[in-house]
């Protein structure tokens, strides 16, 4: 049949079930692949830790090992005696392969481990950060981005009410979208700034905004205007400052910015902002609007006090930039942006 041959009406239906076929197959052999590599660098590691604590191996030992692998395997990279040393360091923080495989540290690119096993000390704390990272696909650059910037402490640390207003499941889910604080260090924040000039700054370099917020989080709109009307015609406008729609969960999320200190009036207005999106823009299977507000700093005791009677959930977070000193061991939010999709 050549090429100008019309095709069966099920032809299109069928070459997009093989692409993905194909493509899915191409995924687990990669896992397979790098699961595979992973096991061979922890057996190398837990030998090279075994010998060095029951037979006094040396530095000089592990130099000559890498040496001789390198020999031995020369169009094979990997054989340094600093990898060497990562493959030990590995073995040690995870004394037993089967400890490895029903954690996501089985899934993820020898680079990530080792960057885990530079920058997180605690057990608990690595464990969880490999978790996000096999859930979410970061790259390298921005694991990097999100163990320098603390993520772990600062997710799901901001004060709500969301336990009172959810239910339970529904709550967990709601606080996975919230940070205390929040690191726009991608706008660079040096000096006071006006709600508006944040809020531009934020969507100029939404890509950055949005790594911050977290994965699933689509962008609505900036300043999304609202109307209420009257039975009598009268109308009342209103605009949100930014609306985000959360793909997984299923929900909108109102970020109201303040470069002030917390004042309970804030939360009236973000509350109404909620109950409209709730009354104009939710649909039957979407989860309650959660609002998010994000202020320049608080009193813990007066935002406890508004959330107790507010009837809408939401939280309230802060806002920060790194020091100049952290800030220049991160990647550039050009790098992270360049990032996102590269192992």
């Amino acid at each position: 049949m050549s090429l100008d041959t019309p095709h069966p009406d099920d032809y299109a239906t069928l070459l997009a079930e093989l692409k993905a076929r194909v493509r899915a197959t191409q995924v687990r052999a990669a896992r397979a692949a790098n699961t595979e590599i992973l096991h061979l660098y922890w057996t190398i590691g837990h030998d090279i830790l075994t010998r060095q604590r029951t037979q006094g191996w040396g530095a000089k030992i592990v130099e000559r090992l890498a040496q001789d692998l390198a020999a031995e395997f020369p169009d094979q990279r990997g054989w340094s005696r600093t990898n060497l040393l990562y493959m030990r360091k590995f073995a040690e923080a995870w004394p037993t392969w089967e400890a490895i495989v029903p954690h996501a540290v089985g899934q993820l690119p020898w680079s990530h481990v080792r960057l885990l096993l530079d920058s997180v000390a605690s057990p608990d704390d690595r464990d969880w950060y490999a978790g996000q990272d096999a859930l979410n696909g970061w790259s390298r650059a921005v694991l990097h981005h999100h163990i320098t910037t603390g993520l772990r402490q600062r997710a799901g640390a901001a004060p709500n009410n969301f336990d009172r207003i959810l239910d339970p499941a529904d709550s967990d889910q709601a606080r996975e979208l919230i940070r205390d604080p929040y690191v726009f260090d991608h706008l660079g924040l040096t000096e006071p700034i006006r709600e508006k000039d944040l809020e531009r700054s934020l969507t100029d370099q939404l890509q950055a905004t949005l790594q911050e917020l977290g994965a699933g989080m689509a962008f609505v709109g900036r300043q999304v205007r609202l109307t209420i009307t009257d039975p009598d015609g009268t109308s009342d406008q209103f605009a949100i400052d930014l609306l985000f729609f959360h793909v997984e969960q299923l929900r909108y999320i109102v970020i109201e910015l303040k470069t002030r200190r917390y004042e309970p009036a804030f939360m009236g207005q973000l509350q109404t902002y909620v109950a409209i999106v709730d009354d104009q823009l939710r649909r039957p299977a979407h989860n309650p609007t959660v609002g998010i507000l994000i202020c320049a700093g608080r009193n813990d005791a007066t935002v406890r006090y508004s959330l107790a009677t507010t009837g809408a959930p939401i939280a309230v977070a802060g806002y920060t930039s790194l020091p100049p000193d952290i800030r220049t061991a991160l990647p550039s939010p050009d790098q992270l942006t360049a990032s996102l999709h590269t192992p």
